[in-house]
């Protein structure tokens, strides 16, 4: 053991460090800290399975069920597990996070463990997890441990489209989900958290496959586009609808809800482009809002959309979705429906369970409301309001 200080070290190493090195660098930095065992754990697509990245000195392990193991419960919980494997050592289980957004988990196996040592290993934690993001950005190795099964290109398209899948402050909790995660076709949403706004957009291209991904990929662009250069609602959602316009032939459209939250006010405002409108979950009930005039769908205008507005409590719940959830029908056709999806929210939230656990379960429940077979893509983005004056942030 040296004087050297294995954070400062592990970033140190990070500049020339190689993709394919970063979970030995990781196990290292940690027997350096008083870890016998580091073992980083990555979820996959569907969220079902937590998947080792193995490397040199990194103790082999296998594939981990979200479901059913202690490492899966930190990951769904988001929070540290700690296992009594003898009298002085220590089995620990720390969720991977990218600020709120969850990666997948580590694992160490510690001797005299105390909270100094799990405070650096934590700190530990935190970097890699930063780390893996940025090293995502220059490697294929990642994305490939977290396939389970052959991407459509469809879906590849629009996995490279999305934003994390979660994004929390004192302010604003905001994630999404869509399914089929390995076929998903013409279904995507968008965010981006903007000072004192959040915006927030579902769509829904016509058609299947390829196709569908390509629309929806420059409806994306378009939107990023215009809501970069702080164009208002009518604006962005008309840019939108010229680009589909004009360069999709044969009536192709995509129907979308394009929204805007102000942080200090609660104020929700959107434009409804034939899209189911908005719901809301307050206090368990399910809220609809006030009269909204739809318009067609982006590709279709020929005008500009009006906006809808409406007043947010604090701790308010705003569901925007694709058809594909609400119309999910069972073998024996009932349809999974919005009161069932909002007694959903309002369970997982009182089981305690934080955002983005919510939708993995929202989606799981759908996928079995249809016997596992999806008749349509399936998207969904929940937003949590709050003031910043909660005594308990549940993220």
């Amino acid at each position: 053991m040296t004087d050297e200080d294995p954070l400062q070290a592990f970033l140190d190493d990070v500049h020339l460090l190689a993709p394919d090195r970063l979970s030995t660098a990781v196990a290292s930095r940690g027997r350096q800290l008083g870890a016998e065992e580091t073992v980083v754990y990555l979820a996959d697509y569907e969220q079902l399975l937590l998947q080792p990245v193995r490397g040199e000195g990194v103790p082999p392990r296998q594939e981990l069920s979200v479901e059913g193991s202690i490492g899966g419960r930190a990951f769904r919980r988001v929070e540290v597990l700690s296992t009594r494997v003898d009298g002085r050592t220590s089995r620990l289980w720390m969720p991977l996070l990218d600020g709120v957004e969850r990666l997948g988990v580590v694992e160490m196996l510690v001797r005299d463990l105390t909270p100094t040592l799990e405070a650096r290993l934590r700190a530990l934690v935190s970097l890699a997890s930063e780390l893996f993001v940025v090293n995502d950005k220059y490697t294929d190795i990642f994305a490939q441990l977290r396939r389970r099964k052959t991407l459509s290109l469809a879906a590849e398209i629009q996995w490279e489209l999305l934003p994390p899948l979660t994004f929390g402050s004192d302010r604003v909790v905001i994630s999404g989900a869509l399914e089929p995660a390995y076929d998903i076709g013409g279904d995507t949403f968008d965010y981006a958290v903007n000072g004192p706004t959040a915006d927030l957009m579902v769509l829904d291209a016509v058609g299947h496959g390829l196709p569908a991904a390509l629309l929806a990929a420059a409806a994306v662009g378009a939107y990023r586009h215009a809501r970069r250069n702080m164009w208002d609602l009518p604006d962005i959602a008309a840019a939108m609808n010229d680009v589909i316009a004009g360069e999709f032939t044969g009536s192709r459209f995509a129907t979308a809800a394009i929204a805007r939250l102000h942080l200090d006010t609660g104020q929700l405002r959107w434009v409804n482009a034939g899209h189911p409108d908005p719901l809301v979950v307050r206090n368990g009930a399910l809220l609809r809002p006030g009269p909204c005039k739809p318009h067609p769908p982006l590709g279709l205008q020929t005008r500009k959309p009006d906006v809808c507005a409406m007043q947010l409590h604090a701790g308010d719940r705003v569901v925007l979705y694709t058809d594909g959830v609400v119309e999910a029908r069972s073998p024996d056709g009932e349809f999974f429906g919005e009161d069932r999806l909002a007694d959903f929210i309002h369970r997982a939230s009182a089981d305690g369970d934080p955002a983005p656990e919510t939708l993995r379960r929202l989606m799981r429940r759908v996928l079995d409301h249809q016997a596992d077979h999806l008749q349509d893509d399936a998207s969904i983005v929940m937003v949590e309001w709050r003031t910043g004056d909660e005594r308990q942030l549940q993220i």
